[in-house]
């Protein structure tokens, strides 16, 4: 799908707790060819203090509908003046932007790994994993309870497994203390969330000699790779994570050098 910028009408806004919220958005295209990974720069223009566009990873996609869904954190003050928007506003967005994840193959047993709003871009992936006959496996990281993101909708698409830090709810500690990954059983890995989760899930894959795929959270300004303030370190040199990214195979990452 070409890049395109357009003004999208929020046809909902749901609340998930004091830090989450969701937005759905409705696009003018008709063919809303969006893959799993891809992210959206969105215009911030009810906040004095938001000069850049905040990236955004897309949440989930209902081509049928023309629905763009967006999960976002609120972190400062464009976000916030994001989360204070509502049905029937208007929202400008560059999209589809970055590359994607791979699909797994026909037998391959996928665990997809999320820490805090990493989950975003995996619950899409889960989808499409499921609608192509896969059976996603997850293991979600939380701070606690209360931080858990739609435990219902992931469980719609797959097996959840939930760790939280204070041991709240699941088991108690990081993603990778969790059985499920002692347990094995898979055999490709996907992650989404804060830099030393996805190193430390990278390590472990690395270990099994299991391929995996990781969705940096890098700054970004301007989506295209043009300011270069998200430049990530590879075997092949400084990329843009913009748009070489923002997934990446770690074997190509130098977090293991």
């Amino acid at each position: 799908m070409t890049k395109r910028t357009e003004d999208l009408r929020i046809v909902s806004r749901r609340i998930i707790n004091e830090e989450y919220f969701v937005l759905d958005l409705k696009s003018g295209c008709d063919d809303l060819l969006i893959f799993p990974g891809q992210f959206v720069q969105v215009r911030v223009d009810n906040s004095m203090g938001t000069f850049l566009r905040r990236p955004i990873s897309v949440y989930d996609v209902d081509s049928s509908k023309g629905i763009i869904s967006l999960l976002i954190k609120v972190v400062g003050e464009g976000t916030r003046a994001l989360s204070e928007l509502g049905s029937g506003d208007n929202i400008n967005i560059i999209y589809p932007l970055g590359n994607s994840f791979t699909f797994p193959g026909i037998g391959e047993k996928p665990l997809l790994v999320g820490g805090g709003v990493g989950v975003a871009p995996l619950y899409f992936l889960g989808k499409m994993i499921r609608e192509r006959g896969g059976e996603p496996q997850y293991i979600l990281g939380y701070r606690s309870e209360n931080q858990i993101i739609d435990y219902d909708k992931f469980s719609e698409i797959g097996n959840v497994m939930i760790t939280t830090e204070d041991g709240s709810k699941g088991y108690h500690g990081m993603v990778t203390q969790h059985p499920g990954f002692s347990k094995g059983g898979y055999n490709r890995i996907f992650c989404c969330g804060p830099d030393p989760m996805m190193k430390a899930v990278a390590s472990l894959a690395l270990a099994g000699n299991i391929p995996c795929e990781v969705s940096l959270e890098n700054m970004m300004a301007c989506g295209i790779g043009v300011c270069l303030c998200c430049v990530a370190d590879t075997v092949n040199g400084n990329v843009c994570t913009c748009t070489d990214g923002p997934v990446f195979n770690t074997k190509d990452l130098k977090w293991q050098i």
